[in-house]
């Protein structure tokens, strides 16, 4: 029988949790997905289990399902040593980014998610502006976020890429490690309690499988080196997978993320770039656009050297992301809606032909 407060069970959960108990289902951690194939950790152990055909035809969208990192009720299957998933929990976090494609969907990373590990490499890797695009989604998830710089080994100005990093990071912690000669290691202990979950979101070859091996202390995860010739990455893990450690924790691994579409940046874009808002707030006009305007408390900033120009670029360039996504799913939600009467109006038809 397996301790579930170990697997992050908390009374958030146990609340939700309670009136499907009385329906005879059980509480199990969504470990891994392959397609429509789930690995559980549950009280009887880690088990397989699919959901009910009915909660797949009554999805409307992807976060309608389980991911990595959910807590859901299931009803095991004894015969078969299987599980079948009824219901996904409340997420208390979730980190989403739009899915690949022209389409606006989302894509639930992870969900449960106590603190998020942003990795970026410090050799040809390295993107300030990247970072910046990790954070607002790191925000917007109700995860803390943590910058790890690896692969210090490969860089000849660590102090510097850290005061780059620091500039942007709004007093978020940042940890400079290299796994291959086990530097700055130690201080991420801190992070795994018992029943606390990380998850390591990075691009390819940034070391995050090796950073996992190294915390669980053997060779869980495959490791592809960097292609000598550009110094890129190459992936490793090819899916999301909740792995419990050793010493108490969790840590959530995914696949190299070659972009990182925001889907619900709004919040997160304004934490990120905290200091762009302030000074918003001192602009003459409320409607500023921060290019010819008199007043423009950004543009005096920009002139005095207290605010990066690429910053301020940056920032516009998410906003705009996440104001044109928005525009996107107020359409999708009026065509969601339009489902969901039509499959409300099928099921009423069947019930009365069944009479």
């Amino acid at each position: 029988m397996l301790n579930l407060e170990a697997y992050g069970w908390s009374d958030f959960f146990a609340a939700a949790f309670d009136a499907l108990e009385k329906r005879g289902l059980e509480p199990a951690r969504v470990a891994l997905q392959h397609n429509h194939i789930y690995r559980l950790y549950s009280k009887r152990g880690e088990i397989d289990a699919a959901t009910t055909g009915k909660m797949r035809h009554e999805a409307l969208g992807q976060s309608d399902l389980p991911a990595v990192g959910d807590w859901v009720a299931v009803r095991f299957r004894d015969e078969e040593g299987k599980a079948t998933i009824h219901q996904v929990l409340p997420r208390k976090s979730r980190f989403i980014r739009k899915a690949a494609g022209q389409r606006a969907e989302e894509q639930i990373v992870g969900a449960n998610i106590d603190t998020v590990f942003l990795v970026t490499a410090l050799n040809n890797d390295y993107n300030l502006r990247r970072i910046e695009r990790y954070l607002s989604a790191a925000w917007e998830s109700g995860a803390d976020p943590v910058v790890i710089l690896s692969k210090a080994d490969l860089c000849d100005d660590v102090q510097g890429k850290v005061e780059e990093v620091r500039s942007v990071a709004g007093g978020v912690p940042i940890h400079v490690i290299s796994s291959k000669s086990n530097q700055g290691l130690e201080p991420l202990d801190a992070y795994f309690e018992p029943g606390r979950t990380v998850a390591l979101l990075g691009s390819s070859g940034v070391g995050k499988s090796t950073l996992i091996n190294r915390l669980v202390g053997s060779d869980v995860q495959k490791v592809k080196e960097v292609r000598e010739h550009d110094d890129r990455g190459r992936h490793a893990t090819t899916h999301r997978e909740l792995i419990l450690l050793p010493q108490g924790g969790l840590v959530l691994d995914t696949p190299g993320m070659r972009e990182l579409h925001l889907w619900e940046g709004g919040a997160g874009v304004q934490d990120a770039f905290e200091e762009i808002a302030l000074l918003v707030e001192n602009c003459r006009f409320r409607d500023c656009n921060h290019e010819n305007e008199p007043g423009c408390a950004v543009k005096e900033a920009i002139a005095e050297g207290r605010l990066d120009s690429a910053r301020l670029e940056n920032y516009r360039k998410l906003r705009q992301e996440t104001e044109f996504l928005e525009l996107k799913r107020e359409f999708n939600a009026s065509v969601v809606e339009k489902k969901r009467f039509k499959k409300m109006m099928q099921a009423v038809r069947k019930r009365n032909e069944s009479r």
